[in-house]
């Protein structure tokens, strides 16, 4: 009889150790199943604490960017400096950063957690669908063009097309496009070599016909010099070897114009911006880390960007210059291969 309690009562025991045992597993797994999806749809006034203590315990993320180095680590130090989460950075062109992201989902690894780069190759990636849509408070305050209608990404940060020339070879500046029509700027016009999405959006408000004749005829009066790299080029008109470019990146030519170059820049209508976006990884390893970042990105860091002559897309930190027309990366992807042969076609015939 004994045995018989002691029987029922060690089986009682093991039954109650299962329950247990099964109940912290469900515990673990349920915090191991959090995924990005599932941070991306968090509400409530809590939300933010939430998703900052879901951070500590992961402890960081990693980036993929196309920043420069300079840049992403300013940005990289503030948000470390506010929640003490690391961020390992891996930077690339935008076109590596694509084509790392999909070779890995196609591998099935999944190291990164926010992607940050240009607006043509990012689109690429919600094709691809390595994206994750986040429902946030932030958006409200986000300038317009900035949203896309699958709201898988948001552009963060703008680079405006600039022209920008030396001012020891260069007294009057140009008002318009049409100026350049003026033999005056015979041999001192350079342009970068693969600034189709520029020439697209002028197209756009120009019209198409428009734009494409009065290129054609600038080129045809006075030349272009074709040169590969913003920044590389924004040198070249700093030392005078180009006293004139008809597109540079608005942060480099203000950086240079600030240290003391004899560069000025000026903003011509159309003003044109690259759109380069941030997003979560649908596949995101550290989600709440992930989610925490880009809502940095949107906030905080619109004011670090504003400190390295990046224009920030958030309307409550600093309002975007009116008139502004963003290049269309959907356009761009589907049409791209008709720009740039018309691109080259204008600006380097002899190349082809």
């Amino acid at each position: 009889m004994v045995a018989h309690f002691l029987s029922r009562d060690v089986a009682r025991r093991a039954l109650l150790v299962s329950a247990a045992a099964g109940a912290l597993a469900l515990s673990v797994f349920g915090a191991q199943a959090q995924t990005a999806a599932d941070i991306a749809v968090l509400a409530g006034p809590d939300r933010m604490d939430r998703i900052v203590a879901g951070a500590k315990k992961e402890g960081g993320l990693t980036l993929y960017s196309s920043g420069t180095v300079e840049d992403m680590g300013g940005i990289i130090a503030g948000f470390e400096k506010k929640y003490g989460l690391k961020v390992k950075l891996w930077r690339g062109s935008s076109e590596d950063i694509r084509q790392r992201a999909v070779t890995e989902r196609r591998a099935n690894r999944f190291d990164v957690d926010v992607i940050e780069t240009a607006g043509p190759d990012i689109e690429a990636m919600h094709r691809e669908e390595l994206l994750q849509k986040i429902v946030s408070p932030t958006l409200a305050d986000m300038m317009p063009q900035a949203l896309r209608p699958h709201g898988e990404w948001v552009t963060g940060r703008l680079s405006i097309f600039t022209i920008g020339y030396n001012t020891n070879l260069v007294k009057d500046a140009p008002k318009s496009y049409e100026d350049f029509l003026d033999p005056k700027w015979k041999g001192k016009l350079g342009i970068e070599a693969e600034d189709a999405n520029w020439f697209m959006a002028v197209a756009g408000v120009m019209g198409e016909e428009k734009a494409i004749d009065l290129f054609r005829k600038i080129v045809a009066t006075n030349g272009v010099s074709v040169r590969k790299g913003h920044t590389l080029l924004a040198n070249m008109v700093a030392s005078g070897e180009v006293p004139l470019a008809l597109t540079l990146y608005n942060y480099k030519a203000e950086q240079l114009a600030a240290s003391g170059a004899p560069l000025k820049p000026v903003y011509l209508q159309p003003l044109v911006a690259l759109p380069t976006g941030v997003a979560v990884a649908r596949k995101a390893p550290n989600p709440h880390a992930a989610v925490l970042f880009w809502e940095f990105f949107l906030t905080d860091a619109q004011h670090i960007l504003i400190s390295q002559d990046n224009v920030p897309t958030n309307r409550k930190i600093k309002e975007p210059p009116p008139g502004l027309v963003l290049t269309d990366p959907v356009k761009l992807l589907d049409e791209g291969d008709r720009w740039v042969k018309i691109y080259k076609d204008i600006f380097a015939p002899k190349a082809r």
